[in-house]
């Protein structure tokens, strides 16, 4: 079977889509904790607060972005407003000087990809087949994902050039809002809804709740072991503030980032497509026992060796996680209610991200790096157990 056998137009334009947008979150999010820190002072706790309050936004509004798309059955309209938000927002963070500002505009970036996923995600699995559903999903991620290579290494060569004073962080910032508003004109001229036969209908009959409540048995137990696992898994960008504390120069972590990044694409396609095969719950449940050892190695990392090892074998984790276990919600859900199930996922998982954030960097700050980090890799294993008994 080719890369692109049973691949639908939609999947690759999204894909190109997300190519663009993620050219220019990861020119800005991956120094944004370094700026933070080193520019304006941000101590471990506001960042950890920052970061869990921007990933919590992130799915803030996925539950009702999804539930809407299901009943209106336009799911395009939500994904233009959602990058088209995320693109003004980033205009926002290259502008301001203060922690919070940064909070306000990285929150309101994190509002506008909640508001586009779960409906990208709809449009994504109703383009697709099931039996090349895991493949697709991780066919976008991997294209996602090149861009986060792609946006690293612009930012790397522009640090390079212009040092890593607050001037060079600031022309980051604004060259990355090029490809953010060329996403959005993407989106505009290339996308379409599917056609009648698989497109949603819009539902009049069932209310919110009502839709909530016949999701299947099978998918709530899903839903809850994936917020147990979110207790564990803390902002990205604290691993990042691990490494600079290890003592990994900024321009050295961009470098690591984009290492993260090309594993992460090039293992998201070959991971989506076991899952087809083998099936989602190995393939879930490994990744939740990976994440654990990841977290545990970043407690006694030491190098810069170490720290580019961690990132690469976490790039495996995040292949899976992004990819099959949004294929796998799709396989037990109807069309008609894929939206709000997935909006719903992302929505528990991302409530749960702040909490988890937060109290991680307490920890950190009161205990040191050790007892948090371990912590999180036990909670992580517990919920790989929980993955493999309590799900079918």
């Amino acid at each position: 079977m080719g890369l692109l056998s049973g691949i639908k137009k939609n999947v690759l334009v999204l894909g190109v889509v997300s190519f663009l947008t993620d050219v220019s979150s990861e020119m800005i999010f991956p120094i944004l904790p370094v700026f933070l820190t080193v520019v304006l002072g941000v101590g471990k706790e506001l960042i950890g607060l920052i970061e869990g309050i921007a990933d919590s936004a992130a799915s803030l509004l996925d539950i009702f972005a999804g539930y809407f798309s299901d009943k209106s059955g336009n799911r395009k309209k939500f994904v233009i407003a959602g990058y088209g938000l995320s693109s003004l927002s980033k205009l926002g963070i290259a502008l301001a000087s203060a922690w919070p500002a940064f909070l306000l505009f990285r929150g309101t970036e994190r509002v506008g990809k909640s508001l586009r996923t779960s409906p990208r995600d709809a449009l994504i699995a109703a383009s697709t087949d099931k039996a090349v559903r895991g493949k697709a999903f991780g066919l976008h991620r991997a294209m996602d994902t090149l861009g986060a290579i792609v946006g690293p290494a612009i930012a790397y060569v522009i640090l390079s050039a212009l040092g890593s004073g607050e001037g060079a962080y600031r022309t980051v910032f604004y060259v990355a809002l090029a490809p953010a508003f060329l996403a959005v004109l993407v989106i505009w001229f290339f996308v379409r809804e599917p056609n009648a036969k698989t497109a949603p209908k819009a539902v009049t009959r069932l209310g919110f709740w009502q839709s909530l409540k016949l999701l299947s048995t099978g998918y709530k137990k899903f839903l809850g072991i994936s917020c147990l696992f979110s207790l564990s898994y803390f902002s990205f960008a604290l691993l990042i503030v691990r490494a600079s504390e290890i003592g990994v120069a900024a321009q050295d972590i961009l470098l690591v980032y984009i290492l993260y990044n090309v594993v992460y694409a090039a293992f998201s396609v070959p991971l989506g497509r076991l899952s087809d095969r083998v099936g989602r719950k190995p393939v879930i449940a490994a990744s939740f026992f990976l994440y654990g050892l990841v977290v545990l190695g970043f407690a006694f990392a030491s190098s810069l060796l170490h720290v580019a090892m961690l990132f690469a074998v976490y790039g495996l984790f995040v292949a899976a996680d992004e990819s099959v276990n949004k294929a796998y919600i799709s396989d037990i859900t109807a069309e008609k209610q894929r939206g709000i199930a997935l909006g719903a996922y992302n929505t528990a998982v991302g409530a749960v991200y702040l909490p988890a954030s937060v109290v991680f960097g307490v920890l950190w700050a009161s205990f040191g790096a050790v007892p948090a980090f371990c912590s999180a890799a036990a909670v992580a294993a517990i919920a790989g157990v929980a993955m493999v008994f309590y799900t079918k």
